[in-house]
């Protein structure tokens, strides 16, 4: 059964939804950091989620790395990639436009496709490249938690997100703002690196720096400062160091924000992270996120039998667009998605084990078999 730790995570995922949904819909141009803030905020929960959940089968008695990596997998085939794979499909019959791209989203390489030809066509899967960094995530992290020396892990973790930061360091050195910078792995290493940190921490009784608890609210007032600031002309000084700080700054307040719903909010704020509204747009996150752009292009498509403006960034076009994403993303959860999902119940992370006896008390018509699989808490 879901606890409060994790209720109020479905919650920072329908923000982190709700904020895409903004930039992409409603939001005049210039401010597309507020939908690069929500997958941002995605790839922080992400790194948390995974990462505890592997050390968790790991830290279970019965571990053994081979079956642990095959039901990883297997578990994330089948949570992803049916509705990933329909929406491909749908885009191959509906926009010839994207054909020459969808060998590459399919193999989900999606960023180095837009990274490569710095540009972001077509339109319609350029989202796709932040799922394609969560599944090159996806392949490499598990090997790293469940194969190296447990005691090297946290270490490995602040190498990965020092290596990101110094990344940042790509542009001035290309002399090239050009889409590479934002679209490779490593400019999103930092982001998933800080949600495992927390998980590893989390795992041997600690929690976030105390540094970190404290310096939060301050990081997000310069946070904000940086993003209101005059950008200046292109290529100008600024540029570099801005784009740095605005990736950057946020990192720790996401982190901070992350701990403390994984701990559980009470009062007021717990009750309005709990809102049933609010968690079942978590839950159709996923979802959402998918499918949002192409209804998109249905609704600008359908403007003219539309009272309210739908061919502009705006109010109509985020209250159509937007119903009808979440429309099409609750029906597919409740009809496509979640019925899948029940078949993890066959890749458990760690085989039940039997204690002595569990032959006699098979014949004898009993199941004394213990279920050490640990608990999925990570719904997406």
């Amino acid at each position: 059964m879901a606890n409060a730790r994790d209720i109020q995570l479905d919650a920072l995922r329908a923000i982190a939804v709700t904020l895409v949904l903004y930039s992409h819909f409603f939001a005049a141009g210039g401010s597309s950091f507020v939908g690069h803030l929500g997958v941002r905020l995605f790839f922080v929960l992400s790194g948390f989620l995974i990462t505890r959940l592997l050390l968790d089968a790991r830290d279970t008695g019965a571990f053994a790395a081979g079956p642990a990596l095959r039901s990883f997998y297997a578990r994330r085939v089948i949570r992803i990639f049916p509705p990933y794979f329909a929406v491909l499909g749908l885009v191959w019959l509906a926009s010839e436009q994207s054909r020459p791209s969808l060998a590459w989203h399919a193999l989900y390489l999606s960023n180095f496709w837009y990274a490569r030809h710095n540009d972001w066509t077509p339109w319609l899967l350029c989202h796709f490249w932040s799922l394609s960094i969560e599944e090159q995530f996806y392949l490499v992290w598990p090997l790293i938690v469940l194969l190296a020396p447990r005691r090297r892990i946290e270490a490995i973790t602040i190498g990965v997100i020092a290596f990101s930061l110094a990344y940042r360091f790509y542009g001035p050195i290309a002399a090239n703002p050009a889409l590479a910078r934002d679209l490779l792995p490593p400019a999103s290493m930092d982001a998933l690196g800080c949600g495992a940190l927390l998980a590893v921490r989390r795992a041997r009784g600690a929690d976030a720096p105390q540094w970190m608890r404290l310096a939060w609210p301050a990081l997000a007032a310069a946070f904000l400062l940086v993003v209101w600031s005059d950008p200046g002309p292109a290529n100008s000084a600024w540029e570099w160091p801005r784009w740095t700080l605005v990736q950057v700054l946020p990192l720790v307040p996401m982190l901070a924000i992350v701990a403390a719903c994984s701990n559980g909010f009470g009062g007021v704020a717990g009750r309005l992270a709990e809102l049933p509204p609010l968690l079942w747009l978590g839950r159709i996150s996923y979802g959402v996120y998918l499918y949002h752009s192409i209804l998109l292009a249905l609704t600008v498509r359908a403007q003219s039998w539309i009272p309210v403006n739908v061919s502009e960034q705006g109010p109509g076009r985020f209250l159509v667009a937007g119903a009808a994403t979440l429309v099409v993303a609750s029906l597919s959860w409740v009809f496509f998605e979640k019925p899948l999902n029940g078949l993890k119940r066959y890749f458990p992370y760690v085989e039940p084990s039997r204690p002595r006896g569990a032959s006699e008390g098979r014949r004898f018509g009993t199941t004394p078999a213990l279920d050490l699989q640990p608990t999925d808490r990570s719904r997406p």
